[in-house]
C-alpha cells in the first residue's frame, strides 16, 4: 500500500491536482479495488480508486470500463444522482507506471448503514434503480447488443478439488456445500431463461455499499458495472440486497419499499418476481471469483484472505436464500 501511495503522489503532481498535504488515508469500500482520501494543498480532497491489477489483466476489461465511462455520462444528462470519476488530461481512467486509477470528488456524506435500512431508503434506491432503467435508447445507435441470457457453467467439484488438493482453508466448506451450490446455479440458469426480452442501462452494482447519503438523498459511487443488461434481472437482486439478503437478515417491508419506489419511475409491465427467483442465486459467480482468490489467484496475503472471508460469507447467504426461499417469494408477491 506505501508504494500505491507514493504512485498516487506522483499522479497527482503529474495531473496537476496540486501537491498532497496530508497523509492518504486507505477508506473502506468495495472487495475488488482499493480506495484512499487525498488532501492537496488549498483543501481540496479526493477519493481515488486503485483499480485491482489482476482485474485489469483480463480480457475486454478495458472495453467494459470504456463502456461504463459512456453510460455514466448518460447518467449525469439524465442527472441521475451519481458521483462520476473526474475527466483530466482528456481521460476519466489514468495509468501510471502499470497501474490504473479514477479519482473522484470527495463528497462529505454518510455510507448506507446495512443494519438499520430504512423503508425511505429502500424507496429511493428503487426509485433510482427505476429512473435508470427508464432512460430511452437506440441499441444500435450505443453499440449495445440485445439482453440474452447467458448461463452459468460453474464445475464446483472441480474447485473443492484444487482446494483439497492445494489444503486450502475452503476445501472443506466447499466439499459439504456441492449439493446446495449445483442446486443454486439449476435455479439460476432456468430463472436466465425465463427472463422477459428487454434490455437497458443499468448498474448491477448499485447494492447499499455503493449508496451514500446527502441531506438524506443517495448519490451513486462505483460505476465500473454499468452496462446494458435485463431489468427485471437486476431490479430483482437489488430489491433483495437493499431488503436483507447480504446480512441473512431479509424484512419484507423493505422488500416491498424499494419495489414501490421502482414501479413509480418505471414500469416494463414484468411483475412475474417470483417466477424468477433463481435469479437470486447470482450470488454464486461472486463466490466463484472469490473461492479464485482464496485459492492464489489475487495480487497478495491480503486479498488471498478477504477471499476466503467472501467465500465464507457468500455460502452462508446462498444457505440463507435457500432455507427462506418460499417465504421471499410469498413476500415478492405481495411487493
Amino acid at each position: 500500500m506505501a508504494e500505491t501511495k507514493e504512485l498516487i503522489i506522483k499522479l497527482f503532481k503529474k495531473l496537476g491536482l496540486g501537491e498532497v498535504s496530508a497523509p492518504i488515508e486507505n477508506v473502506s469500500g468495495g472487495f475488488m479495488h482499493r480506495m484512499y482520501k487525498v488532501t492537496v494543498d488549498g483543501g481540496r480532497t479526493f477519493a481515488v480508486k486503485h483499480l485491482n491489477p489482476e482485474i485489469m489483466k483480463r480480457p475486454g476489461v478495458f472495453e467494459n470500463y470504456a463502456r461504463a465511462e459512456k453510460i455514466e455520462g448518460i447518467l449525469e444528462q439524465a442527472e441521475i444522482p451519481i458521483v462520476p470519476a473526474l475527466c483530466l488530461d482528456g481521460k476519466k481512467m489514468q495509468e501510471l507506471d502499470g497501474n490504473y486509477f479514477y479519482i473522484f470528488d470527495w463528497h462529505n456524506a454518510t455510507l448506507t448503514d446495512w443494519d438499520n435500512i430504512t423503508d425511505e431508503q429502500c424507496f429511493l434506491a428503487g426509485n433510482t434503480l427505476g429512473r435508470i432503467h427508464s432512460i430511452v435508447f437506440d441499441l444500435e445507435e450505443v453499440g449495445a447488443e440485445k439482453s440474452t441470457p447467458e448461463l452459468s457453467p460453474i464445475d464446483w467439484k472441480t474447485y473443492a478439488d484444487q482446494a483439497i488438493k492445494s489444503k486450502s482453508e475452503i476445501a472443506g466448506l466447499l466439499q459439504q456445500n456441492l449439493e446446495l451450490l449445483d442446486y443454486a446455479q439449476n435455479q439460476l440458469n432456468n430463472s436466465r431463461q425465463l427472463l422477459p426480452e428487454i434490455t437497458c442501462i443499468s448498474d448491477e452494482d448499485m447494492d447499499p455499499k455503493n449508496v451514500m447519503w446527502k441531506k438524506e438523498k443517495p448519490l451513486v459511487i462505483d460505476l465500473e458495472c454499468l452496462d446494458y443488461g435485463n431489468p427485471a434481472s437486476h431490479a430483482l437482486q437489488l430489491a433483495l440486497q437493499w431488503s436483507g439478503i447480504t446480512t441473512c437478515n431479509l424484512k419484507l417491508n423493505l422488500l416491498k419499499s424499494f419495489f414501490a419506489g421502482y414501479h413509480k419511475a418505471y414500469d416494463n409491465g414484468f411483475h412475474d418476481y417470483a417466477k424468477i427467483f433463481g435469479l437470486a442465486y447470482t450470488w454464486i459467480e461472486w463466490l466463484e471469483y472469490n473461492i479464485q482468490r482464496a485459492l492464489g489467484t489475487c495480487t497478495d496475503e491480503a486479498e488471498r484472505q478477504m477471499g476466503i472471508e467472501q467465500v465464507l460469507q457468500t455460502i452462508n447467504r446462498i444457505k440463507y436464500l435457500r432455507e427462506m426461499e418460499d417465504d421471499i417469494k410469498a413476500g415478492i408477491n405481495d411487493s
